[in-house]
């Protein structure tokens, strides 16, 4: 079969805007053609930024199935069906496929650590059900799991293992990672403040949170330096550093979700035990929201 680009540029892990019934549809469908129309390349539906570990199934598959009718092909759309429970993780794996996704994100196990050969496994168990293209996902401070370079080395065999979101924030192993397996992964940033660091030993773009509020500039970051402008790039990263920052004064959704709010977007509540800002937090992430034009 070989292996399968799915995206270069920016993939927004979009939110999931709830109301008291569930999902709000309709400021999800907002969301939806806000991102397509400023430019983001891909849309993850139902990662960490979405709140998946809050959904109960039905409600997850059917946030993928919605995203994917929406966007009808106009960009990939990328399904986080990752669990602790592999079993788990297998069956919505599955039926995402079904119901239309792309590619799937997943995560390694959280809280049910495991180790490399358990780890190899976990993975294998959904490699081997689907067939549309696997991003593995990387992020050792929510899983305390890291996806060594023994684990790459023993999924590189599978055609439809295509990529890693790299958001271990540690450069060093990014650049193990490339050094390795840079032509037979493509790596995207898990960290918006990395984008340009990771790119420059060979990532592909970025599957960003900053891109909720900003999904043009986000884009910009990566084409900039996908078309050799990397000055320009650089710069437009730095521009953004404090709004970045910012996005993470509390953990991630709180933020982001907060900063659409007060755009008006109509995002909705988080679900807990997520739970509103800090008053002084907000105070700050308004203030560099106002300094970006975005309120």
């Amino acid at each position: 079969m070989g292996r399968k680009e799915i995206f270069t540029g920016s993939a927004v892990a979009i939110v999931t805007p709830f109301n008291e019934k569930g999902i709000d549809y309709d400021a999800f469908e907002n969301l939806i053609e806000f991102q397509i129309k400023n430019s983001t390349d891909a849309i993850v539906v139902c990662g960490t930024t979405g709140e998946a570990s809050a959904m109960p199934d039905g409600e997850h598959l059917d946030a993928i199935e919605f995203v994917v009718n929406k966007v009808n092909k106009r960009v990939p759309v990328i399904a986080g069906t990752g669990s602790n429970d592999t079993a788990h993780g297998v069956r919505l794996s599955v039926e995402a496929e079904k119901r239309g996704a792309d590619a799937l994100l997943l995560v390694t196990p959280y809280y049910n650590k495991t180790n490399t050969k358990g780890l190899i496994n976990h993975f294998e168990q959904t490699i081997n059900h689907v067939d549309i293209p696997i991003i593995l996902y990387n992020v050792p401070t929510r899983t305390c799991m890291n996806i060594g370079l023994p684990v790459l080395d023993a999924l590189a065999k599978y055609d439809n293992v295509v990529a890693i979101k790299e958001a271990s924030g540690n450069m060093s192993f990014t650049s193990q990672v490339a050094r390795e397996f840079g032509d037979r992964y493509d790596i995207y940033s898990g960290n918006d403040d990395l984008i340009v660091p990771i790119m420059s030993v060979g990532g592909k773009g970025v599957i960003s949170v900053l891109a909720n509020v900003m999904p043009k500039e986000t884009h910009d970051i990566c084409q900039l330096y996908l078309d050799g402008k990397v000055n320009e790039s650089k710069d437009l990263q730095l521009k953004l550093l404090n709004l970045i920052n910012d996005l993470f004064i509390e953990v991630n959704p709180i933020p982001v979700k907060t900063a659409l709010n007060l755009m008006g977007f109509n995002v909705g509540d988080l679900r807990a035990p997520l739970y509103e800002m800090e008053e002084s937090n907000k105070a700050i992430l308004a203030k560099e929201m106002k300094a970006c034009g975005l309120i």
